[in-house]
């Protein structure tokens, strides 16, 4: 299997060589040449499969042998999945009717534990059989930063960056960054939002000289590896509730800002899994909601909501499904996220939009929403869903078969539920005490000639 640009100006790469480069070098974003069909007799035998051994069923084909051997791919989902407190991973449990798939069962109880916990042993295994360094460079809204610092913390021949959007995430996600105080760890909030953030990181890894003196590598959804490894829990779910039976169709409800955990359901439904929809929740930040229903991708001002991780305006895995979209064209590919950095916005034509449609349903909750769901639904049930969840379940009220992504603990966001349902929730174990550890974090402005001094500062 060899790896691709969205963009068609990369020459072939391995799937360790996509991994350590992340962002494309020609601005796109890296695909497979081909995405592996899986028989409906092998989705059978896969539905029983315990996460670990499912996850390596599910990466194998996205590697050759030789460059991953599946001795060594055994051995780093066996150490990524086994320090979940859950013995399934990601448990499908039955709520009121509701099918909720819980993906908050990692070091610090948000979905992107899965794919980061195997991205920084992966990182890892590669350098420790390369030799190297490797400088992480990533943007969060909130929840990536924690599952990243705590992927990578300590780890031999690796720092980590991470941009968080200053007073723009909950006490909780800012202090989970903050408070590891590990020597290879680098906190930056700046004066700004997400999507400037992102914006730094992709000016810093398309400064082809700085990126290559510096060792950059990507731990964001732009890289590969995290969508390969959220594609696991699709085939999970769907394995739980299917009895093995290649017939049975199911659809997800995804609550995304990014694109990235609803594209790892795409590709699974690509590569076979019969996903008859995928319903795309997000909050009044709804630029992925408008393409889907109009056609038109334009960004906006981000606005602060209760569920801050999807306070997004440009989604940058959105890049891989218009590659699909417009049939594989990376010129075209190309062209558009051209105009969208000049305009700010593009369209596609109306056939494509209704192609789009056949497979995703798109839905913006609002703010009174979101607080609606948390309160009705643990009214009725007991069960108390964070502000990204519920923004999910909400979504997927027309489609009540559909298996609803729970992103995180509510203990996360507990503001948000306590505005909801009048008390917030009992806090884990693992926030315990954490709002008064000690913290270390810069306060920088939103400009990517400061990001890059502050790196060039903290690494000489």
């Amino acid at each position: 299997m060899r790896y691709i640009s969205t963009r068609g100006r990369v020459a072939p790469l391995s799937f360790s060589q996509a991994v350590m480069m992340g962002l494309a070098t020609d601005g796109g974003l890296l695909l497979p040449e081909s995405i592996p069909q899986v028989e409906p007799a092998r989705l059978s035998q896969w539905a029983t499969l315990p996460f670990a051994e499912l996850a390596i069923a599910v990466m194998r084909p996205f590697a050759t042998e030789e460059d991953l051997p599946t001795a060594d791919l055994r051995a780093i989902c066996q150490r990524s999945f086994a320090c979940f407190t859950h013995p399934e991973v990601t448990p499908l449990v039955h709520v009121g009717g509701r099918r909720i798939l819980e993906l908050f069962h990692g070091p610090t109880l948000a979905f992107k534990d899965v794919a980061l916990q195997f991205l920084g042993n992966l990182f890892e295994y590669i350098l420790a059989r390369d030799g190297g360094e490797l400088n992480i460079l990533g943007a969060t809204s909130g929840d990536t930063g924690s599952a990243a610092i705590h992927g990578v913390r300590g780890r031999a021949g690796i720092h980590i960056f991470i941009l968080h959007p200053h007073q723009r995430v909950s006490p909780i996600q800012e202090r989970q960054m903050t408070s590891v105080l590990d020597a290879n760890v680098h906190n930056v909030a700046i004066q700004g939002s997400f999507d400037d953030g992102q914006r730094i990181v992709k000016d810093l890894f398309n400064d082809l000289p700085f990126r290559e003196q510096y060792r950059l590598g990507a731990i964001n959804s732009i890289n590969w590896a995290r969508i390969l490894a959220q594609t696991v829990y699709y085939f999970y779910a769907w394995g739980r509730l299917s009895s093995g039976n290649p017939q049975r169709r199911v659809s997800f409800a995804v609550p995304t800002g990014n694109f990235g955990d609803i594209f790892a359901g795409y590709l699974a439904q690509r590569m076979g899994l019969p996903i008859e929809r995928l319903i795309l929740a997000t909050n009044r930040n709804d630029i992925l909601a408008r393409f889907f229903r109009e056609g038109l991708y334009g960004t906006g001002h981000v606005q602060p909501t209760v569920s801050p991780s999807m306070d997004i305006q440009r989604a940058s895995n959105f890049e891989r499904y218009l590659y699909y979209l417009l049939d594989e064209d990376g010129a075209e590919v190309g062209r558009l996220m051209g105009e969208l950095e000049e305009t700010g916005r593009i369209v596609v034509p109306e056939a494509k939009r209704a192609l789009a449609a056949n497979l995703f349903t798109a839905c913006a909750v609002s703010e009174e929403e979101t607080l609606t769901q948390i309160r009705t639904f643990y009214q009725e049930t007991g069960y108390i869903l964070d502000p990204h969840t519920a923004v999910g379940v909400k979504a997927a009220e027309p489609f009540p078969d559909a298996i609803c992504l729970a992103t995180a603990h509510p203990a996360k966001f507990g503001a948000a539920v306590g505005q909801a349902i009048g008390h917030e929730p009992e806090v884990p174990p693992a926030f315990s005490g954490l709002l008064e550890r000690p913290s270390r974090c810069a306060v920088l402005a939103a400009d990517t000639a400061t990001i890059k001094r502050h790196i060039m500062a903290q690494l000489a």
